[in-house]
């Protein structure tokens, strides 16, 4: 879906920085905190290796947690609202994880009330929506904040991604799923745990309000891969492929994405997944092999991804390293949803 979107604001809280953009520079140094977690041992009998946000106590779970990660995130995404006149009517989409072990289904609605409640001292939610959407629930956010906005219901509509792997039970879960990351299962990967959030209106809102964009949403789009991971079956890429498509649909024959940035996690799966969805879809990249996985760093943090993702290219735009004006996000969740962003460089 073709929207033409202004990226006002966004925030972040990851385990290698308190904002966005300390959370950017370590990712752009190459810093990983992969540690191992203070008391939980894996089935080999070793430290499970995770990473965690230093700012939190390890024996603090569930809702409580996530609120922690969330607020502060949202809060710096809503920042260049201050001082702003009006009170835009704002709708706020919020995705977390998949329903596993350690996080039931409400946790969704109840985090999304939360949050809203927190943030009631800021500005003024006409609507709130939630869903239990994994790793590619962030993008698909991003995805329905162009149908709000492209139906004028709302000034602005606040997108976040919320997640956390480190519950004793969903840490097992993994374990017990060969998914966890150790010196006996070298295709498992290291969670974590982290919040996104991306403030986004209409190109006409953000020059009523005075305010300046930071990034282009050009288009977002999703797909359904039916081969999922942990089955027999084998991923062609038929899913990923078609969220590529969709979210390329409004660009020129002519563009290459300049810049890609993803979820891969050190799972054998997902990079199968993405060497075929390439080659379905490999006139869209001028090098579909120079991807960023910043996993490497901050872990693997599921629901935030890919918020967290734009707060990089923002970052690359602001520090003047970006390659060049076009990036794709993109990210895949477990129960089957694919999805990608495409950004622009504010201006061109």
């Amino acid at each position: 879906m073709s929207t033409g979107l202004a990226i006002i604001g966004c925030g972040a809280r990851t385990p290698v920085g308190f904002d966005r953009r300390s959370s950017a520079a370590a990712v752009r140094a190459g810093i990983s905190v992969i540690a191992e977690h203070p008391f939980l041992i894996d089935r080999f009998g070793e430290p499970m290796k995770v990473t965690r946000d230093a700012g939190l106590d390890p024996y603090q779970t569930g809702l409580e947690r996530l609120l922690a990660l969330a607020t502060p995130a949202a809060r710096e995404a809503l920042g260049p609202l201050e001082g702003i006149p009006g009170t835009p009517k704002i709708s706020v989409v919020v995705c977390v994880g998949e329903q596993r072990p350690g996080q039931d289904s409400r946790m969704g609605a109840t985090l999304t009330d939360g949050l809203c409640d927190a943030l009631t001292d800021s500005i003024r939610v006409e609507q709130q929506l939630n869903w239990m959407g994994g790793h590619a629930g962030g993008i698909v956010a991003l995805e329905t904040a162009s149908h709000l906005l492209s139906n004028g219901d709302f000034d602005m509509v606040l997108v976040g991604g919320v997640d956390s792997y480190l519950c004793r039970d969903t840490l097992e879960w993994l374990d017990d799923n060969e998914q966890l990351h150790s010196d006996g299962s070298i295709y498992g990967f290291c969670p974590g745990e982290a919040a996104g959030f991306v403030l986004v209106s209409r190109v006409e809102t953000a020059h009523r309000l005075g305010l300046t964009p930071l990034l282009t949403l050009v288009s977002a789009g999703s797909g359904i891969e039916k081969n999922l991971i942990k089955t027999e079956d084998i991923c062609l890429g038929d899913g990923l492929s078609a969220a590529f498509h969709a979210a390329a649909e409004s660009l020129p024959e002519t563009e290459r994405v300049d810049r890609i940035i993803c979820d891969m996690n050190g799972e054998r799966y997902r990079g199968n997944e993405y060497g075929f969805a390439v080659l379905k879809a490999s006139r869209l990249f001028k090098d579909a092999a120079a991807f960023d996985t910043p996993a490497d760093c901050w872990g693997d943090v599921g629901a935030a991804s890919g918020p967290l993702y734009v707060s990089l290219v923002v970052a690359a735009e602001e520090r003047g390293y970006a390659k060049g004006p076009l990036s794709l996000i993109w990210a895949s969740s477990e129960g089957g949803r694919r999805a990608a962003a495409i950004l622009r460089r504010w201006g061109e």
